[in-house]
């Protein structure tokens, strides 16, 4: 049940127009790798600045947290699907273009701001509704993203079962890295008794 339909809706129009922008501008880009890698971590320093840095109280290392843990399992991922043959990034020099992992880390910080500005519209905010929801987010919108990149010609999969051209597989690899981080992340707000509205 959501209370406020109208800005649930525009909260998640915005997110995909995000999505959308930053699909083609990795597709339009995607012989330099360099300079997306660049833009993505001058992205990343500007979030950092805005939630950390900038803030006097309520700096939020858990998006730093979270960041770095989802650029990490991205990274191990990445060299795992690639060594393996199960997916082949195009017109550049190197199997792993540059910005991958910085990919991955605001991939963390696309899904966490999104959740953290849709879940005061749910009627019940309770744990459950909650983690439906970032499993709900995180099977459709990242491979949605991926489908923008793939039809640019980015990177192509070769795991059968694919829609659009993501395979089922990686549905499930993009649901995994997130929801492992989530629950880390739940755990830790839990033990260190972390008040924050998406982990608790």
């Amino acid at each position: 049940m959501i209370t406020n339909k109208k800005k649930f809706y525009t909260e998640i129009l915005k997110a995909l127009l995000k999505l959308i922008i930053a699909g083609v501008l990795i597709g339009v880009l995607k012989k330099y790798d360099l300079i997306i890698a660049v833009l993505l971590i001058l992205k990343i320093i500007h979030n950092i600045y805005k939630e950390i840095i900038k803030p006097k109280t309520d700096k939020n290392w858990l998006l730093l947290s979270g960041m770095l843990l989802t650029g990490f399992g991205g990274v191990v991922g990445e060299t795992w699907g690639v060594a393996n043959g199960y997916w082949e990034y195009h017109q550049v020099s190197r199997e792993i273009p540059l910005w991958v992992p910085f990919a991955w880390m605001l991939a963390f910080h696309y899904l966490y701001k999104l959740e953290r500005n849709i879940i005061p519209y749910l009627k019940h905010q309770t744990q459950r509704n909650k983690i439906v929801l970032a499993i709900i987010l995180a099977l459709i919108l990242p491979a949605f993203g991926e489908v923008i990149t793939i039809l640019l010609g980015v990177w192509t999969y070769y795991w059968p079962y694919q829609l659009f051209g993501v395979p089922l597989y990686a549905f499930l690899c993009l649901l995994f890295v997130h929801m492992l981080v989530y629950t880390i992340l739940h755990y830790a707000c839990k033990k260190y008794k972390i008040d924050d509205i998406v982990y608790n």
